[in-house]
């Protein structure tokens, strides 16, 4: 059986793409994606070409943007061209220049594809990248040095989205063949011979050198990528029966146990908890820490869009952008925080004994009584404060009757919690160990804006 013939039976096989689909080949002008074009042109597929030009190596880059459009020509389909500015990107984003490119090919691809399936009447989109099998053998060895979890000895997927692989059951030296024998002609990248960049070092000298000791390396490592995906299969429907049990799912928070967290023993339990939101294998041990230190402590996500917060005998994951959340660290650079009840205002100020205005929705607390991170939350069952110009306690349930409060009222009321502390319940009562005096010398503004 030819390669064409493989090609063919592998798309229908892992129902990749039907004839109907369009198929946008991102062709960089190198043999994978010369060979992934004749493959697709032999099949009878539909397809145009998109080709990145990253602007890196000077005239080579041109000669391959000209090569490439030049393959438009052959098969008498559309070339689409996209020139970055990728060394500025990288220094803008503090980025590796190979990082840079792979972001800004994708988010290309991404908008392109995106794009045409917003057309109306159109057939569906679909973008066939030409990563083969030494690509994923080359990923499974750097993701286990680099470390990874088990997904990460998984390789590269075969579909991911719009995205699909149809030459990953495929080894470089087939194609190089094919093409050879077909007589495609193809470029050469030259820096895929410089040893510098990561995937090359293995590429050129690692494996090479595993091979000398066992000569079958590159289809071991084929074989274990497929038996890592059959035991990840296992693993996540695994860990998904303990996180239904384990885990309470409330509005936008996740809230897990502590006590029943840590009886589990289990680092990969953890992260596989909190890696949905952002948090990577190295924040594990900042989450154990955190389960042992005291209430209102909290890490955040290295893209500092969530938070773990440890809130009494719970640790509780809740967005940044807290809106929705009904538990809130607050941070003592924070000045403005939206949540379900409007927006509270902060703001630090010197003391000199003026009064505060007697207002409701506005509240002065004695800044050395304070420890932050502050908490923002709902009032429960069993909370109490002491309430200005009072020296005994007295539950929130009995205050609120006092105060005379409808349920649904009740039910809206939020309370900001300092070291375990109520310090105030929002837009009644500050507690009166945090209320101004004579020897303040500064203190927190603190101002409820009420959604419009």
């Amino acid at each position: 059986m030819g390669l064409t013939e493989k090609f063919i039976k592998r798309v229908t096989a892992q129902s990749l793409f039907a004839n109907g689909d369009r198929l946008v080949l991102a062709v960089s002008g190198g043999v994978d994606s010369v060979v992934l074009c004749e493959l697709c042109h032999r099949a009878g597929y539909v397809f145009s070409i998109a080709h990145c030009n990253f602007q890196l190596r000077g005239e080579e880059s041109e000669r391959d943007e000209l090569f490439v459009k030049e393959l438009g020509k052959k098969y008498k389909v559309e070339v689409r061209v996209k020139r970055f500015d990728t060394e500025k990107y990288a220094a803008g984003q503090k980025r590796s220049v190979q990082e840079a490119a792979r972001i800004l090919r994708y988010e290309w691809f991404d908008e392109l594809i995106n794009d045409l399936n917003a057309q109306p009447l159109v057939p569906n989109y679909l973008l066939l990248t030409a990563h083969h099998a030494d690509d994923n053998n080359e990923t499974l060895l750097m993701n286990f040095f680099r470390g990874t979890g088990l997904h990460g000895l998984t390789g590269i997927p075969v579909s991911y989205g719009y995205i699909k692989r149809p030459l990953l059951g495929f080894f470089k030296e087939e194609l190089l063949a094919f093409a050879n024998e077909n007589k495609l002609a193809f470029v050469e990248d030259s820096s895929n011979q410089s040893s510098k960049y990561t995937r090359n070092f293995f590429r050129n000298e690692l494996i090479p050198a595993i091979s000398q000791v066992y000569p079958q390396v590159n289809e071991n490592l084929q074989d274990n990528i497929s038996r890592f995906n059959e035991v990840e299969k296992l693993y996540l429907f695994s860990v998904g029966e303990l996180k239904k049990k384990l885990c309470r799912q409330k509005g936008a928070e996740l809230h897990i146990p502590v006590k029943q967290l840590l009886q589990f023993n289990n680092r990969a339990f953890i992260y596989e908890i909190i890696r949905e939101y952002g948090f990577g294998e190295k924040q594990v041990g900042e989450v154990i820490k955190l389960a042992a230190s005291e209430s209102g402590k909290f890490i955040e996500s290295p893209g500092l869009q969530y938070r773990i917060i440890k809130h009494r005998h719970w640790l509780i994951i809740s967005p940044v952008q807290p809106a929705g959340s009904a538990i809130i660290a607050i941070r003592e650079e924070d000045r403005a925080i939206e949540y379900e009840g409007g927006l509270l205002q902060l703001q630090p100020i010197i003391y000199s004994g003026q009064q505060p205005p007697a207002t409701a929705t506005e509240a002065w607390l004695d800044a050395a009584e304070l420890r932050f991170p502050l908490i923002l939350r709902k009032w429960k069952t069993g909370d109490y404060f002491y309430p200005l110009g009072m020296k005994k306690k007295k539950k929130l349930s009995r205050f609120f009757i006092d105060q005379k409060l409808s349920k649904s009222a009740k039910e809206n009321i939020w309370v900001l919690e300092s070291g375990k502390r109520i310090a105030w319940v929002a837009g009644h009562r500050i507690d009166d160990r945090f209320k101004l005096t004579a020897r303040t010398r500064s203190a927190w503004k603190l101002t409820l804006i009420s959604p419009a």
